[in-house]
């Protein structure tokens, strides 16, 4: 579903190659990336909508999506197998982390909060959701990046608190500006991964990381597990020293809580 106004997108300031379509409404921004991914639209295409009507996050989760945040999917066609593409979530986070430091003040601690969350103040400020469809061989045709940052509003009752920039301090955060800055990132950072590789990016998240070296709670399916952060694995696993001493664990999904981890 699409309908109201369109932004104007004419007038934005974006890195070379890439392009926005912007919509007034949708119902997933990720679903009509995929559609335009599938019809063979190029790398770099941005798919902005001022509000969606079904946005979802992890674990098929639904994500607020109310006017005055900003909500985007970015096609991109990285050509590499689904395992390797997963990396780009930690590479979105970098992205955001970066545009969110741009809005609120020095003061205010911006974080990454594994596998792939950003923290302002130590409250959740954003959502990040990828989508692919791979090839023969395994290697990617598409994948689309689905970015959500709370601008002005934030869901209240969430399992993780959540904010806004502007409940932060941020001024001027408004979603054309916001994908402004968030654009410039993620050409940044996407180019470092592609040239550098995923070394290059554990190691710039890893200086934003949240609660790195103190005691984390995993949350899976049918457990939950209590231990220390210990370190990112070289394939972005989480690597958790049990509490019980029953050694070291590697941790490839989960929700994860820091129960002793600030903002700063």
């Amino acid at each position: 579903m699409t309908g109201g106004p369109a932004p104007e997108v004419g007038g934005l300031r974006l890195p070379a190659g890439f392009q926005v379509i912007g919509y007034g409404t949708v119902g997933s921004t990720n679903d009509e990336a995929k559609t335009l991914a599938r019809s063979g639209q190029p790398e770099r295409t941005v798919v902005w909508a001022l509000r969606q009507e079904s946005g979802r996050g992890r674990r098929g989760r639904a994500w607020t999506s109310p006017e005055g945040n900003l909500y985007t999917s970015t096609i991109l066609r990285p050509g590499v197998p689904a395992a390797v593409g997963a990396q780009i979530s930690f590479v979105a986070a970098l992205a955001i982390a970066d545009t969110a430091a741009s809005f609120v003040p020095q003061s205010v601690p911006v974080r990454c909060k594994w596998p792939n969350d950003v923290l302002v103040n130590g409250r959740k400020v954003a959502g990040i959701l990828l989508e692919s469809e791979a090839g023969e061989g395994g290697v990617l045709d598409w994948l689309v990046l689905g970015v959500g940052i709370n601008l002005r509003h934030f869901p209240e009752g969430t399992d993780y608190a959540a904010t806004s920039l502007t409940a932060e301090g941020a001024e001027g955060a408004e979603p054309a500006a916001a994908l402004e800055v968030y654009a410039q990132h993620l050409n940044r950072w996407y180019e470092r991964w592609r040239a550098q590789g995923f070394a290059a990016i554990r190691e710039a998240w890893l200086g934003r990381a949240i609660g790195l070296g103190g005691p984390v709670v995993v949350r899976l399916a049918d457990r939950t597990l209590h231990g220390t952060f210990v370190d990112l694995d070289s394939d972005g696993v989480l690597l958790l020293d049990r509490e019980d001493g029953s050694g070291r664990q590697r941790i490839a999904a989960g929700d994860v809580f820091f129960p002793n981890a600030q903002g700063a």
